[in-house]
């Protein structure tokens, strides 16, 4: 198993996340959102697991000018406009190969075992 997880030091379920798979004895590799950020590929492969970029996207996020532009802008330029602003990312984004959950999953971990 080879998981990752993608989020902020300050987002509560990412830390929530951590603590399972610690808990567990998993091991996993935390990269910070507000550091590096998804590469395309990894944004892309995400996406493809999660049925759509639509998934990714948090309805709660802080930046709501950023979420209503989404919103607005035609449907070929949302993704794209979505990984340029990671920070509407729902976190944490966990990926084990080809697999990935957006936001605290563990029903789904659990299976990834």
């Amino acid at each position: 198993m080879n998981i990752q997880i993608f989020g902020t030091a300050k987002s509560f379920d990412t830390k929530k996340a951590q603590r399972w798979f610690k808990e567990r004895g998993i091991r996993f590799q935390m990269v910070d959102l507000k550091e590096k950020g998804l590469s395309r590929g990894e944004y892309d492969s995400v996406c493809r697991a999660l049925g759509g970029w639509q998934a990714l996207a948090d309805p709660n996020a802080k930046d709501r000018d950023a979420l209503a532009l989404l919103q607005w802008l035609d449907e070929s330029q949302q993704a794209d406009k979505l990984f340029e602003n990671q920070q509407l990312l729902r976190q944490p984004i966990v990926r084990n190969g080809r697999q990935a959950t957006a936001g605290y999953c563990p029903e789904v971990w659990e299976s990834w075992k």
